[in-house]
């Protein structure tokens, strides 16, 4: 999947194809007014208030052939530079343009503006040479978006496009956007019954029956995993006083996303991150510098406030599952640690088939703790790790956590999307702000230096994930349903069915039978649909001979094998997570 924004050529093909959206916009509202028209991953957008008008998608069919009407036309876009008082005057009776020169830097004594035809707007730029390049775009939807992105203002409407070179490359595109459309996880899981989401709970998931198999499968999955390297397990608590959270600096740093209460005249909060709990278990015992490293793993649910807008499916809800993990260790092992842990997520990610690019996010601007000479140290030292591990590591500036920098893994799913899934992060200032230590091989006292870190990310995100990844065809031993068994008649071949179901579940293979009222080839269709693994279907020589027909999901053909066989190969394919 192509990133507009990090192809210069197509950022600058894309933000003139936002001008020529606005144009055609003005032309066919003309008491239209617009915020702001932006470069994103996906293209560009434009926020537009139209007044009363309201713009449908069926509408945007009609702006789309007056933009190629526009560039038809082929005329130069021209770049000026003005006063900051002409540009008052020229925007006059423009509330939002008005806004945008008000808040540009008091320093700015130029403003720069575009023109193309009969169209004028503030502009940075660059842009292409003329409307005449601007082709090749489709308008992908519309939507609501408040003005600065506050709910208490003015709603507006924003437009989605793209913009390519050439035909060819929109075509792939859009077919890309269709693969994309069909394996939505919101769509899928509503089809296969995974989870849904509640009016009475926006951005609170509600996992199915057949989506807690899968959640159950991913979560033994990870204790087993975790187990072989060395973890120890906890459960924190789900609320804390604030005072905890202000040792953390959460209080600070991270107030306006937790959601709190008062109990006993107290203020509490829900937890928005795991960490303060995991410091409050290291310090309950002693330490001594032979037991480290410690490894601490939970999987725990926290809270975070998500604004309604933002919330997506499983991708952006108000609560999840981190599968945190948070090492302590003595400062001549984070070296050792980070190679091996970066070891582990590579291992983890290939059993799912996901390959990854790591990003090594650096101090922030402003709202962090400890001191810079701390952060540059921290840096470093996930930067060598990561290339003594084998890897390359992307500089990502100003974006590490508030309480230090991180290694972020970006996995790529099989359309070629990325989503920031695993994290590592290098954390020296939990430890002092909690007073953490551990009695040195002298006697003395010593801070631990503590790494945070989460493989899946959160376990319904990558569930999320995972149903897009595989189109909702699972793996064998991820599937909620391994095995559907089909009598052809009921009162010839259910019983067989059932003895078939019993000798499967005796196995731990998850299998159903499928004895509805239906004609055989509609319950193939419906099983095939529904993306069940394997469907064995039962009549009067499969009875007979103790036999079994089964068809693997996407494929026409029918094989006939004996009961063992079939159990030896399932199990096989089951064991090896092929």
């Amino acid at each position: 999947m192509i990133n507009i924004k990090e192809d210069e050529k197509l950022s600058v093909l894309n933000h003139s194809c936002a001008h020529l959206l606005a144009q055609a916009v003005k032309h066919l509202y003309p008491q239209a007014k617009f915020w702001v028209g932006p470069v994103i991953a996906e293209g560009f957008y434009y926020d537009i208030d139209l007044g009363d008008t309201v713009i449908k998608e069926e509408d945007l069919k009609k702006i789309e052939h007056e933009m190629k009407k526009i560039s038809k036309d082929g005329k130069k876009i021209i770049r000026h530079e003005i006063s900051k008082e002409e540009a008052l005057e020229q925007f006059q009776g423009d509330e939002y343009k008005i806004d945008l020169i008000n808040r540009m830097d008091e320093d700015s004594t130029v403003i720069s503006i575009y023109s193309q035809g009969d169209f004028t707007d503030l502009c940075r730029g660059p842009h292409v040479d003329s409307v005449k390049e601007c082709k090749h775009f489709k308008l992908l939807k519309v939507s609501g978006a408040y003005w600065k992105g506050d709910a208490h203002n003015k709603m507006l409407q924003r437009i989605y496009g793209i913009c390519f070179e050439n035909e060819k490359d929109l075509e792939a595109h859009l077919q890309f956007l269709e693969e994309a459309k069909m394996r939505d996880h919101k769509k899928l899981g509503k089809e296969l019954e995974l989870f849904m989401i509640s009016e009475y709970g926006p951005g609170f998931p509600f996992f199915l029956p057949k989506g807690m198999i899968l959640r159950n499968i991913l979560e033994n999955f990870w204790y087993e995993e975790h187990t072989k390297e060395g973890y120890d397990f906890i459960k924190t608590p789900i609320m804390l006083s604030k005072e905890l959270w202000e040792v953390s600096g959460h209080w600070e740093n991270y107030r306006e996303n937790m959601y709190t209460s008062k109990i006993d005249e107290t203020e509490f909060a829900i937890k928005p991150m795991n960490c303060p709990g995991g410091m409050l278990v290291y310090k309950n015992f002693l330490h001594s510098y032979k037991d480290l490293p410690i490894r601490i793993g939970e999987l725990g649910q926290v809270h975070r406030h998500e604004a309604s807008g933002a919330l997506n499916g499983l991708f952006r809800v108000r609560t999840f599952t981190q599968d945190d993990a948070h090492i302590f260790m003595r400062e001549d092992q984070i070296e050792e640690e980070i190679i091996s842990l970066i070891s582990f997520i590579d291992r983890i990610y290939k059993i799912f088939d996901l390959t990854y690019e790591i990003e090594l996010s650096t101090r922030p601007e402003d709202k962090f703790i400890g001191t810079i000479e701390s952060w540059n140290r921290s840096e470093k030292i996930l930067q060598e790790a990561c290339h003594k591990a084998g890897h390359e590591c992307k500089i990502n500036p100003g974006d590490g956590a508030f309480y230090g920098p991180k290694l972020d893994f970006h996995i790529k799913d099989s359309l070629g999307r990325v989503w920031q899934c695993g994290t590592i992060q290098l954390d020296a200032n939990l430890p002092e702000r909690f007073d953490l230590t551990y009695i040195d091989k002298d006697g003395s006292k010593k801070r631990p230096i503590m790494l945070h870190r989460v493989i899946f990310g959160s376990i319904e995100r990558f569930i999320g994930i995972l149903i897009e990844h595989y189109a909702g065809n699972f793996p064998l031993w991820l599937s909620p349903v391994q095995v559907s068994i089909l009598p052809v008649n009921n009162e010839y071949h259910l019983a067989y069915s059932k003895e078939l179901e019993k000798k499967l579940v005796e196995l731990n293979i998850r299998v159903q039978v499928d004895n509805r009222e239906e004609k055989l080839g509609y319950r193939m269709r419906d099983n095939q649909t529904k993306k069940i693994p394997y469907v064995l279907v039962i009549g009067d020589k499969e009875k007979e001979n103790k036999e079994i027909s089964y068809r693997r999901h996407g494929e026409e053909k029918t094989t006939t094998v004996s009961i063992e066989q079939f159990i030896s190969m399932i199990q096989e394919e089951i064991k090896n997570k092929k």
